[in-house]
């Protein structure tokens, strides 16, 4: 088995979005995920705009200063306000860090 073969199954099984690290109560984090998997459906490309929209939607709807990193391939070691952090993988590849401090 080749290794696009494996990506091909791996992407198969990774529909559902996978939360890798919350504190969120939730609600929060129902809404939050629905906000998430929303914009990174919607800017599959622009990585930009998908940030932005994350971050707009969470400012208004929880309040201000929300932080949000979306891509694939890095780490993060941040200071957080407790119950306000979300890490979740959305599609299998694009990760989505999402914090208010």
């Amino acid at each position: 088995m080749t290794e696009f073969e494996d990506m091909e199954a791996f992407l198969r099984v990774a529909k559902y979005t996978l939360v890798k690290f919350t504190d969120m109560h939730i609600e929060m984090r129902e809404e939050a995920m629905d906000i998430c998997i929303t914009a990174v459906e919607k800017y599959p490309a622009d990585l930009e705009k998908c940030t932005q929209m994350i971050k707009d939607q969470m400012d208004k709807k929880f309040g201000a200063p929300w932080h949000v990193v979306v891509g694939t391939g890095y780490s993060y070691d941040i200071t957080y306000e407790v119950k306000n952090i979300l890490y979740i993988y959305v599609g299998g590849r694009t990760a989505v860090l999402l914090w208010k401090m």
